[in-house]
C-alpha cells in the first residue's frame, strides 16, 4: 500500500504507483489521508487495472488522520498475504519486490524491511553525513550491509505478514502523540510489539530491496536538522514509555558508540587536513546527538509517573503465554 497525504508529492506517488505496478505486484492500494482534491485526482489518473493485472485502487483514510490510520486502512481490506507499505515520496528499484518477499520463505520471517537511497535535490549538505541519513528518511551508514534481523523497519519500504497483523493489531493510531509530547516512528513501535508478543518472531532487514527517497530542499538545512533530531529524541523517550526503555534505545545505543563516534573522529581528521567540509560535518554529529539527547531527557522528564505506568500497562501482552 501507498500512504498519500499531499499534491505536492504527486510526481513521487505517481512514479511509485507505476514502479509497483511494473515489478508485478498483484494489487496496490493508494490511500488518501483526507485530501478530497488529491482522492480525486488519484482516483481519476491511477485507479484501474494494468496490462499486467495489477488492481490499482484508490482510497480514503477512514481511520485517524496521519500515518497509521492511512496503513490500517489498507490492512482492513486486506486478508491473507503479505502487506507491503511504501511511502509516497519513495520510488522501487529494480528487484525491489523480489528481494523484500524472498526472506518469507522461512515461516518464522514475520516482516521485511528494505533500504531508502536518498536522491538529494542538488548536492548532499556537508553536514548531513551519510551517518546521519536517518535526519532525512534514509537509510544511513552504519546499518547491515547484508540480509540481519532487527529490531525494527523504516515505514518507507517495509511489509508485514498478514496474518502477524491479525495477532497484534495494526499500527497504532495514538502512539504518534502522548499528551503535548509528538511521538514518530509508528513503525518502530509496531517491530517492538511483533517481537514482545509473537515467540520466534524475526523482524528482517534485506537492503537488497532498494527504493530511493526523494529528499526535499526544506530538508538539507541546519534548522530542520535541529527540529528533527529534537522530534527524534521526543520520540525515543515516548517509545520508552510504550515498549520500555531497553527495546525503545538498545539499536540507539550502539549506534552512538559504534557509528557516531567513528563519524567525528573521520570528519575532524579531514578537517585538519584541510577539508573545511570536514568541521561541517563534525558539527552536524555533534549538534545531532547533542539535540536529540536533549529532547530525550525532555521528554522523559514530560513522560514520568502516571504515562509510563499507563503505557506499560499497555504494552503487556495479552493472550499470550
Amino acid at each position: 500500500m501507498v500512504c498519500a497525504y499531499t499534491l505536492d508529492r504527486w510526481d513521487d506517488l505517481v512514479s511509485g504507483v507505476r514502479g509497483s505496478v511494473d515489478q508485478g505486484v498483484g494489487r496496490v492500494v493508494v490511500v488518501i489521508d483526507h485530501n478530497d482534491d488529491l482522492l480525486t485526482r488519484a482516483r481519476e489518473a491511477l485507479a484501474g487495472r494494468s496490462e499486467g493485472g495489477t488492481l490499482v485502487e484508490v482510497v480514503p483514510n477512514l481511520r485517524v488522520q496521519g500515518a497509521s490510520g492511512a496503513r490500517n486502512t489498507a490492512i482492513d481490506m486486506v486478508e491473507g498475504g503479505v502487506v507491503v507499505f511504501l511511502d509516497d515520496d519513495a520510488t522501487p528499484q529494480p528487484g525491489w519486490i523480489e528481494a523484500l518477499l524472498e526472506p518469507y520463505a522461512d515461516p518464522a520471517v514475520a516482516a521485511v524491511g528494505g533500504a531508502a537511497d536518498p536522491r538529494w535535490p542538488v548536492a548532499r549538505p556537508p553536514q548531513l553525513v551519510g551517518e546521519l541519513n536517518w535526519i532525512v528518511g534514509c537509510t544511513y551508514t552504519g546499518q547491515p550491509e547484508t540480509r540481519t534481523d532487527v529490531r525494527n523497519l523504516w515505514g518507507c519500504n517495509m511489509s508485514v505478514r498478514a496474518s502477524v497483523l491479525d495477532e497484534v493489531g495494526g499500527f497504532d493510531e495514538q502512539v504518534g502523540r502522548i499528551g503535548l509530547i509528538p511521538l514518530g516512528g509508528e513503525e518502530t513501535e509496531l517491530c517492538i510489539r511483533i517481537h514482545q508478543r509473537v515467540a520466534g518472531a524475526r523482524v528482517v532487514y534485506e537492503p537488497r530491496a532498494r527504493v530511493d527517497h526523494r529528499v526535499t530542499p526544506a530538508r538539507t538545512t541546519w534548522a530542520y536538522l535541529r527540529s528533527r533530531s529534537m522530534a527524534e529524541g521526543l520520540s525515543k523517550a515516548a517509545m520508552a514509555a510504550q515498549v520500555g526503555a531497553d527495546d525503545a534505545t538498545s539499536v540507539e545505543r550502539d549506534y552512538v558508540r559504534r557509528v557516531l563516534t567513528a563519524a567525528v573522529r573521520r570528519e575532524v581528521a579531514a578537517g585538519l587536513r584541510g577539508d573545511r567540509n570536514g568541521w561541517r560535518g563534525a558539527a552536524g554529529v555533534v549538534t545531532a546527538l547533542a539535540v536529540t539527547g536533549a529532547g530525550y531527557v525532555r521528554g522523559r522528564v514530560g513522560l514520568s509517573g502516571s504515562a509510563d505506568r499507563e503505557a506499560a500497562a499497555r504494552r503487556a501482552p495479552s493472550g499470550r503465554a
